[in-house]
């Protein structure tokens, strides 16, 4: 019974109103869920703000506001975030709710530094350019899932979100500070300058201050990694791989390889490996190569349109007069030349002034690989086809199939989540081989930690540790080591190394990272410590205990069990793959046009049962979760 406070007659259970005197009746706190995350808290201020509207018309203060509100809502989402909320003249942005993603603190100062960009585009009340700062830090904090700020509802609570607003206290105007953990996370992506150490409200010491600068490229993905490690374990696929490009020089044909493995097994090395073999090669090879991006607008080709601008020499600062100047020169000097032109300009992001449809744009865009592998020996590469766009994976296909008499190879990197939406991805292809990358053994995996120890004889104690979590991960390997290197968890015994005094070997945050994406791939009304991906536990026959002090490890099964609800990264890809339906032949899907925030981040999808792959790419699956990058810039060799 539920007691009005206006009268006090005793309700029927779930009325609304008072059955006497129609009050309202106070609805039920809600039971919100609750979980642990990391995310990258962005906290935006404008500088000077009470000065500058104490004698304005408040008419005047709210246009101004609601075109920064509008602007810096815009960039945040437009990069994968949400704003938590609007503070007066602050803004709260948000990146890892309610999905995690590997990259959330590169989102976060990607949409820092887009703000200050559209800042200088807007006016204070005075007329003046508007002054601002941004602040941003990543940490763990305690996350209400679904809660409303409408309903006085808190969304976050944790350190991490106090220190952004103090980090940004201390940020030049218009510029971008971030903390010590956004730093570490992103550094290889952007160019920063350490500030002094500032002394922040609550905090008992000082606390590092780094400005971002810039970006070093317009997306972390067109970043080139180097590989300085010793290449373990995929002798036999690289032999495969070469022996393919081998048959397609000498046979002129068109061959197409799927390398897939999880993040970290090594899809991309493999790839740098075959790029190295090719450049020693005595005889000129044509390579190009572009990456499918995981969100953004106009997305749909972007990996084609990347390998067209390498072909043709456009640069992305090129206004569209150059870049049609560009691909004029690259044309073939036929009566189709205006034809090509008018279906390849959409690819850079260039409206056509005649209209096709998608099968003659197909057409054209492999007629004119075609003409490119007639020339000399071509490589393809399209990277990450696990966030490709069925479109683009419908081309690759009709370019397989029909494209002949040629030497041209394509090489895509996809993790098995491509297969798990597109279980029938070229299997009708006689010419398509898929290579499957198989977790590192034990001993391949001992002499990997050797190699980047710099020593042949590493004590059980520092090896069988670093063994267990890395679970056969090229990439965890390398970030354990690179993680004990950096805190100084170690120390010379003669011409070996031991864990100093005290010291445990420590979960690295960017591998933390790409587990929780991982984990938020799952249906939320299947809870996680009940899913059998969500199930942490360890190789075969170690320790159970998770280096943070958990009793359990992450899973190495591919195997998940489906909720009924749908998971917001799958409402996600949904919306993403309703809105590209009518795209191909548009030149707004196209690339060229800047990814901006309708499109969200293509997400992980779980499967039921066995994951499905080919039967011949399925064998030794295992879901480890980092991310790669790039092997090597794209170039003739």
């Amino acid at each position: 019974m539920a007691a009005c406070p206006s009268c006090g007659h005793e309700n029927r259970d779930g009325a609304k109103f008072c059955e006497e005197c129609a009050t309202p009746l106070a609805a039920p706190a809600r039971a919100l869920a609750e979980e642990r995350k990391v995310v990258s808290v962005l906290f935006c201020d404008l500088v000077g703000f009470t000065a500058s509207s104490e004698d304005a018309d408040p008419e005047d203060v709210d246009r101004m506001l609601s075109a920064y509100a509008e602007m810096s809502r815009a960039r945040i989402e437009a990069h994968g975030g949400v704003v938590e909320k609007f503070i007066g003249d602050a803004v709260v942005g948000v990146f890892g709710v309610p999905a995690a993603h590997e990259d959330d603190p590169e989102r976060a100062v990607r949409a820092g530094l887009r703000i200050v960009e559209g800042a200088e585009e807007l006016e204070s009340v005075g007329g003046e350019p508007l002054r601002l700062r941004v602040g941003i830090n990543t940490g763990e904090a305690l996350v209400r899932l679904g809660a409303s700020a409408g309903l006085g509802e808190r969304l976050l609570s944790g350190d991490a979100i106090n220190t952004a607003s103090r980090i940004q206290s201390v940020a030049p105007e218009l510029g971008v500070a971030v903390g010590l953990s956004t730093y570490e996370a992103t550094a290889p992506v952007f160019d920063y300058e350490e500030l002094e150490p500032a002394t922040l409200k609550g905090k008992q010491a000082p606390v590092r201050v780094f400005q971002a600068k810039a970006a070093r490229a317009r997306f972390g993905t067109d970043l080139t990694r180097t590989h300085n490690t010793p290449f373990v374990g995929r002798e036999v696929d690289l032999a495969l791989l070469k022996g393919i490009f081998d048959k397609t020089v000498a046979s002129s044909s068109v061959q197409l390889v799927t390398v897939v493995g999880e993040p970290g097994l090594g899809k991309s090395r493999l790839v740098a490996e075959l790029f190295g073999y090719i450049d020693a090669r005595p005889d000129f090879t044509t390579w190009r190569q572009g990456r499918c991006l995981p969100y953004g607008e106009g997305i749909t080709f972007w990996a084609l349109g990347e390998i067209l601008k390498a072909h043709t020499g456009i640069l992305e600062s090129d206004p569209p007069a150059v870049a049609d100047e560009k691909l004029a020169a690259v044309l073939p000097d036929t009566d189709e030349r205006e034809w090509f032109r008018q279906r390849l300009l959409p690819l850079l992001g260039i409206e056509a002034s005649s209209s096709a449809e998608r099968e003659e744009l197909f057409t054209a865009w492999r007629r004119f690989l075609e003409g490119i592998a007639e020339e000399r020996p071509t490589v393809l590469v399209f990277e990450d086809l696990h966030w490709a766009d069925e479109a683009l994976l419908a081309f690759l296909e009709h370019l397989a199939d029909l494209a002949e008499g040629v030497p041209l190879l394509l090489v895509g990197t996809a993790r098995p989540e491509l297969y798990e939406r597109n279980p029938d991805y070229a299997t009708r292809l006689r010419n398509a081989t898929p290579i499957n990358l198989a977790p590192l053994s034990q001993e391949e995996t001992a002499r990997l930690v050797s190699a980047l120890l710099e020593t042949t004889v590493i004590p059980v104690e520092l090896q069988q540790p670093i063994l267990e979590r890395a679970g056969g991960n090229p990439l965890y390997a390398e970030e354990f080591v690179r993680l004990l290197k950096d805190r100084d968890l170690l120390e010379r015994v003669g011409s070996s190394w031991q864990l100093k005094e005290g010291a445990d070997v420590p979960f690295p945050e960017s591998v933390h990272a790409l587990i929780a994406a991982r984990l938020d791939t799952l249906e939320p009304s299947f809870p996680a410590h009940h899913a059998p991906t969500a199930t942490w536990r360890p190789p075969r026959g170690s320790s159970r205990r998770h280096p943070s002090g958990s009793k359990t490890w992450p899973t190495c099964s591919p195997t998940t069990t489906r909720a009924p609800s749908t998971s917001p990264r799958r409402r996600e890809r949904q919306s993403r793959q309703k809105s590209s339906r009518d795209l191909p032949c548009a030149s707004s899907a196209l690339p060229g046009n800047a990814p901006s925030a309708s499109t969200p981040p293509r997400p992980w999808r779980v499967s039921s049962g066995r994951s499905r792959l080919p039967q011949s790419a399925t064998r030794n699956v295992r879901p480890l979760w980092p991310a790669s990058a790039r092997p090597s810039t794209m170039r003739d060799a």
